[in-house]
């Protein structure tokens, strides 16, 4: 199943089967301001680098960004034994580097690949200034880290981020939407909701539900990009059940 610029949040679990229907909501959900995507600690300047990968963006020279080094600074455990590394990932424009940020992804699996692509959606445009980053161990039932920056004028934002997971073509991801498209153009608007297809509980293998939650909408003030959360948080707007071949014949 092809699913551009999102991913699998957790692992599936079995939910109740709920009759097609969008579900009404039965609390007021109040939209909230979303707090900023936090990042680690600045870089120093003797900073040791432990591992590098190599992310390529574009292979046109002329764009704004065209790689981005990955690079394992730190690695710490915590007192169950559980392994943070820290990334640099620094953003390149040929040989010269524009930005860099800091990430810390937790139970990072040695062998995990890096991808990393240009623009907020399929239609935007190779100079787009929105750089998606992903990162996890290339096989079903893993947890990936998703990234999403923003880099105008060498100010880099780190606006999104997200974790997913896939296997056998059940799990949950997330997707953007950009109604402000004109020409590819990088939008001033858009919005995003989370995307699950997750197995039914009854004994037909074949038996899942489509779910929609986390509905966020995100807006640029200035030059900094806030967001807003529309839907209760973690809970449900949509549901609908349906077969496997269904849901995958619809992509």
């Amino acid at each position: 199943m092809k699913i551009p610029y999102f991913f699998i949040l957790i692992a599936l679990t079995v939910i109740s089967c709920q009759k097609d229907q969008k579900k009404a909501q039965t609390e007021i959900v109040t939209i909230s301001e979303i707090p900023e995507v936090t990042e680690t600690e600045e870089q120093t300047t003797d900073e040791k680098v432990l591992h590098t990968d190599t992310i390529i963006l574009s292979e046109d020279k002329n764009a704004d960004i065209n790689l981005v080094l990955a690079n394992l600074v730190k690695q710490e455990a915590d007192k169950d034994s559980v392994v943070t590394s820290t990334f640099r990932l620094d953003f390149y424009q040929n040989k010269n580097k524009i930005a860099s940020s800091k990430i810390a992804i937790q139970q990072y699996e040695k062998g995990s690949d890096w991808s990393g692509s240009l623009g907020l959606t399929e239609s935007s445009n190779q100079n787009s200034s929105f750089i998606s980053i992903g990162s996890g161990y290339p096989a079903c039932g893993y947890t990936h880290e998703n990234y999403l920056y923003y880099l105008k004028d060498s100010n880099l934002q780190l606006v999104h981020h997200w974790q997913s997971m896939s296997d056998s073509g059940w799990g949950m991801w997330t997707e953007f939407v950009n109604h402000d498209s004109e020409g590819g153009k990088d939008p001033k608007m858009f919005y995003c909701k989370t995307v699950a297809f997750v197995p039914g509980d009854d004994d037909n293998e074949d038996s899942g539900i489509l779910k929609y939650s986390d509905s966020i909408s995100f807006s640029l003030q200035g030059s900094h990009w806030k967001k807003k959360l529309l839907s209760a948080k973690e809970k449900p707007y949509f549901e609908k059940k349906m077969t496997f071949n269904e849901f995958h014949n619809q992509q």
